[in-house]
Order: C-alpha cells, then sequence, then structure tokens
C-alpha cells in the first residue's frame, strides 16, 4: 500500500528520516563527549525509544510518571524525569518507580524535595536528584545559582534523594556562567556535581560551546516539525512526522477546508510563522483556523490551488503535541507502507 492510498487524514512516519535523525544527534554528542538522554514526550513510543538506545543513547527522559511507568512495563530503566513532582500522590507514585527503575527526578523546591523524600522512605527507595536552574528561560527552575547551592544541600540531607547535579531548559548563551557559578557554590560545600543537564531541539548543536553541560535532553528532533524549520534546526526533509489530509471543500475561489483541524492537528503556534501547518504541495497556503474537524485554508497566494477530492501532506508547527492526538502512526519508507506504530504513552499526562 502506499500513501496515496490511505484513508484520511492520518498521521504518517517516514522511517528513513527518523533513523537519519536519530544517528545525526548521537553522532554529534558523542563526538563532543555528551551523553544523550532523548526525550520520549515527543514520540510516546516504545520501539522508537529502543531505536534510540541501541543507537547510543545514556537512558531516556520522560515529561510525566505515566510516560515512565509505561517505558518501564516495556523494560526500559534508566529515566529522568525532568517535570515537577508536586503532591503526596505523585510522590508515592516515583517511589513505587523507583524500587524497579534507576530514576532521576528534577526539583526547583525544598517543599518537593521533602514530599519526594518522604515518600521513597517509606518504600526504601532512592532516586538521584538534579536541581533545576532557571538560567533565562522564566519557567521552572531556581532563580540564582545560590539557591542552587542551597537546594542541592538540602537534597543531600534528605533520605532517599542522592543529588547528582543541575538540569537546565533550553541551554542558552548565559546557561553557561549561571551553571558554572552554581557548580562552584555546591562544590565548595562538599558536594560532586557529577550531571550537568541542558536540553532543547533548536539549539541542541550548540551544546559543546556552552561549556558547563555533559548531557543533552532533546525530543523533537527525531521527527523534526514547522517549528523546528522555523529555527533552523531542521529542513523540510529533516521533517519525518506528516499528517496526510484531504480537500474536502472548496467554499471560494481562495478557500479550501481540509479533513483536519484541532483533533489531527496540534493548535500550537511556530514562532515566526503563519497558521497551524505547512502544506507541503502549496507552501504558499496558509492554515488560518482550525475547528473540530477541518482546517481553513488560504489560498489567495497559491499559484496552483488544490481540488476538492485532492490529498495534501501536512508538517504540523508540533510533532509532539499532534503525535499525542493520535493512537497509531502509519510508518512507510519510500511511501511504502510498512505498517502502523503504536502510541504507546498516548494522553499520559499525569
Amino acid at each position: 500500500m502506499s500513501l496515496a492510498e490511505l484513508e484520511t487524514p492520518v498521521v504518517t512516519l517516514d522511517l528513513d528520516t527518523v533513523e537519519r535523525n536519530i544517528a545525526a544527534m548521537q553522532r554529534y554528542c558523542d563526538e563532543h563527549g555528551l551523553a544523550l538522554r532523548p526525550h520520549i514526550k515527543t514520540h510516546k513510543s516504545i520501539e522508537l525509544a529502543r531505536l534510540q538506545l541501541d543507537a547510543g543513547a545514556a537512558g531516556i527522559c520522560c515529561q510525566k510518571l505515566g510516560e515512565a511507568e509505561t517505558m518501564l512495563a516495556a523494560g526500559i530503566r534508566d529515566i529522568t524525569i525532568p517535570y515537577p513532582l508536586v503532591g503526596a500522590a505523585k510522590a508515592e507514585r516515583l517511589a513505587r518507580l523507583a524500587l524497579d527503575a534507576d530514576v532521576t527526578v528534577a526539583v526547583d523546591s525544598e517543599a518537593s524535595a521533602h514530599d519526594l523524600s518522604a515518600a521513597l522512605d517509606r518504600e526504601d527507595a532512592e532516586v538521584d536528584v538534579l536541581v533545576d536552574c532557571d538560567t533565562g528561560f522564566g519557567r521552572t527552575g531556581v532563580q540564582s545559582p545560590d539557591d542552587a547551592a542551597a537546594l542541592a544541600r538540602t537534597v543531600a540531607s534528605l533520605p532517599g534523594l542522592r543529588f547528582v547535579g543541575l538540569m537546565t531548559y533550553p541551554t542558552l548563551p548565559e546557561s553557561a556562567a549561571w551553571l558554572r557559578a552554581a557548580r562552584e557554590a555546591i562544590e565548595a560545600d562538599g558536594l560532586r556535581v557529577e550531571r550537568v543537564s541542558g536540553g532543547g531541539t533548536p539549539g541542541a548543536r550548540f551544546t559543546h560551546d556552552r561549556g558547563e553541560v555533559n548531557e543533552l535532553r532533546v525530543g523533537t528532533y527525531v521527527f523534526g516539525d514547522r517549528a523546528c524549520m522555523a529555527a533552523g534546526s531542521a529542513t523540510l526533509d529533516d521533517c519525518a512526522l506528516r499528517v496526510v489530509a484531504t480537500v474536502v471543500s472548496r467554499p471560494t475561489a481562495t478557500r479550501a477546508i481540509v479533513d483536519a483541524g484541532t483533533k489531527t492537528l496540534t493548535s500550537d503556534p511556530a514562532r515566526g510563522e503563519t497558521g497551524f501547518g505547512l502544506i507541503v504541495e502549496h507552501p504558499e497556503a496558509v492554515i488560518y483556523e482550525l475547528n473540530e474537524e477541518h482546517g481553513l485554508v488560504d489560498l489567495s497566494a497559491c499559484p496552483s490551488q488544490p481540488a476538492i477530492g485532492d490529498v495534501v501532506t501536512i508538517v504540523p508547527n508540533h510533532a509532539c503535541g499532534a503525535t499525542n492526538l493520535h493512537d497509531e502512526l502509519v510508518v512507510h519508507r519510500g511511501g511504502a507502507v510498512e505498517g502502523r506504530l503504536r502510541v504507546a504513552a498516548r494522553g499520559l499526562v499525569r
């Protein structure tokens, strides 16, 4: 079967491109002495996680406990969870997970550290801990190197927690000096900083210039998307994940409707771009609005226009969000369908 024969809308995955992307990022990390820890939130697939590990990844990164539990059930044990785990329920789940897996977590508050420690102590379990550092992005993370050192001291004093280092997202040009100051302050207290974990696909290949980082957490590189293209970290040829859709209506001379809306494409924007995805066959077209099952397309700038029934290929703005909307991906090589890949951790946002 060819892609042209698929019933739409459907998400497709070019395995040749996926394998090339995996190999290229692993090669970069190997050349620069970085441990690669792929973020499975992009693909949420056991099979793709194994491909990354087989290529040389040091372990995996899971955004949520549900993803980590799915990966552990499949036999993948080396797992980092960089998202803040807050509350008794999550602390208890982490403690159970840590009985069978080699887990690293990130914390940015003493409250979280104490809650996790209490649950781990009850189960006689232990996790490695990275102190989450806000080095300029303005999301989670302690706000100064001195704060990082203070939290590291707290972590090191608590049962069930083993302080191992620092993490940040994304790795910015200014991250190196920030992380260096934090490391020096922590080491002055007699603690060892084993891991300094950075992340983010857009700036991934500049990580070796950031100095302090020795581990790279990246996810979107495996699929590529329109946001990566806009950031310069991927080309169209690097975009393995695409949505195949059909033009179902042409209400006016300049408007088309495709059968891919918010339940198929992500509503995430791509910084610097207009609309909700790139239509490969008509790059001048703009998907200017999404309803649940409708993609509204402005064709006014297109030299040629699709007709009702034409099939188009869309590169989503954000591959991670699009993947999580679907139970399976249709995998192919060169347009020849080879099978279907289950999105095993789909919807596991807790």
